[in-house]
């Protein structure tokens, strides 16, 4: 079974600690539990205070958009915002305290890597 973790992330390693702000996705493809590919994708970015509309499209959903063909987001803290579109794109968002991307991936793969919904911040 193929599943896709999208990760937002500045340098490929570590996982940003608020998805708008990350200037990339690193997608990792699961193949049966085992990384089978991984590639790095720009993001939009979202800043706080920015109101900024592009082509009619919000930022956030140009974000979410970026990551369709995903079945789970790994991030350091989102808004709540972002969480409920990603949510209702049909993503599995987990949020970690946990900073490596390696770590966060090994313990999703092993079942422990578990939501903190405390990284949710309102807007």
């Amino acid at each position: 079974m193929e599943t896709k973790v999208a990760i937002p992330t500045d340098d490929g390693n570590t996982i940003s600690r608020h998805f708008g702000q990350a200037k990339f996705f690193k997608v990792i493809t699961l193949l049966n539990n085992e990384v089978s590919s991984a590639e790095m994708r720009e993001k939009a970015s979202h800043q706080h205070g920015a109101h900024s509309i592009e082509q009619g499209i919000h930022p956030g959903q140009l974000m979410v958009d970026a990551i369709s063909d995903c079945q789970v987001l790994i991030s350091g803290g989102m808004g709540t915002p972002a969480y409920a579109r990603a949510t209702q794109a049909g993503l599995i968002v987990i949020l970690t305290r946990l900073s490596s991307i390696s770590d966060s991936l090994d313990g999703f793969i092993a079942g422990k890597l578990k939501n903190d919904p405390g990284l949710v911040h309102p807007h």
